[in-house]
């Protein structure tokens, strides 16, 4: 199979992802259209797997390809596979690490992509999320987690009940909704954001936050505006993972005030989203949570995007 395609070089994009999504933890996530990974590869003679260069914000991430997300991302696809072809690939990294945008998910994705559209796609997106949830457990130090890897592989709004086997479903949301995403200059580690969230929760917080959860994919499917508006609120893990963000409830509170129709952290953070009803207001919200962070003189970048709904994509294929 893999020998009609020794050669080739094949480009692909996979986006950044919004996760959590206020009361969704672990479960909700949706796919932007910027900022994210590019990975580009090719089938050789030789066999095995070969990682031969990282770029942008990777330059010291491990090229060990047991410790590299992409690299053992594709090791599992490549099991799965008749072992008579070998793979070398390019990793460039075009997002920021430790952003609470699903970096490490997006180069799993890309990698596995890039892999399956060469082959003519033997693969079919179940599959391939699991191939990437392999190099997510890398990044996360701990069990994998769906949130960023289902948006970023299957597009748009994804509610993820389960991994095994794995389960997505697919939300529609509204057509003139935007995000605004601020990406303060610090790294929050995953694993670390993970260890210190509470054990334990109070059932009176539970109640309200699946009410809020559920309530969430209603205002987006109706869709009803004031339904999500009111609905985009963490009882749970925004009290405890706000703490690590400089200025955050001002942030969010610049946000609101700037008629957003909610605010919160975007998996581990530090990046913040707020989400809109036009591209107008988005960027309003940006300049306003953006002027938060500059009084105390913390650099960040912005980025205003609609829901991604093709999640990743082919660039190229080249001789």
């Amino acid at each position: 199979m893999a020998g009609l395609f020794k050669g080739k070089k094949i480009k692909v994009f996979a986006p950044a992802s919004v996760s959590n999504v206020g009361a969704g933890f672990d479960v909700f996530g949706f796919a932007l259209h910027k900022p994210g990974d590019e990975v580009v590869l090719r089938i050789t003679e030789k066999p095995g797997l070969h990682l031969t260069k990282i770029t942008g914000n990777g330059l010291h991430l491990p090229k060990d390809i047991r410790k590299n997300t992409a690299a053992v991302s594709l090791k599992a696809m490549l099991d799965a596979l008749p072992q008579t072809f070998g793979v070398e690939f390019e990793l460039h990294k075009k997002m920021p690490l430790g952003s609470g945008l699903g970096s490490s998910a997006a180069s799993a994705v890309a990698s596995v992509f890039a892999l399956n559209s060469l082959l003519k796609k033997p693969f079919s997106k179940s599959d391939l999320l699991l191939f990437a949830l392999e190099g997510e457990k890398i990044a996360s130090g701990s069990i994998a987690h769906a949130d960023n890897v289902a948006p970023c592989l299957y597009g748009g709004f994804t509610l993820v009940r389960g991994c095994s086997p794995p389960n997505v479903v697919n939300i529609p949301v509204p057509k003139d909704l935007y995000c605004t995403v601020i990406h303060p200059h610090i790294e929050i580690r995953t694993e670390f954001a993970r260890m210190i969230l509470r054990s334990q929760i109070r059932l009176t917080d539970a109640v309200k936050q699946w009410g809020n959860a559920a309530a969430l994919i209603a205002g987006l499917m109706k869709p009803d505006y004031d339904l999500i508006k009111s609905s985009i609120e963490d009882y749970i893990i925004e009290p405890v993972r706000g703490a690590l963000i400089p200025n955050y409830q001002l942030v969010k509170e610049a946000a609101l005030n700037a008629n957003a129709l909610g605010c919160s952290i975007s998996g581990s953070g530090p990046s913040i989203f707020a989400l809109s009803r036009s591209e107008k207001e988005a960027k309003k919200i940006g300049l306003e949570m953006k002027k938060v962070l500059t009084k105390i003189k913390l650099s960040s970048d912005t980025f205003i995007s609609k829901i991604n709904d093709e999640g990743p994509k082919v660039l190229s294929i080249t001789d």
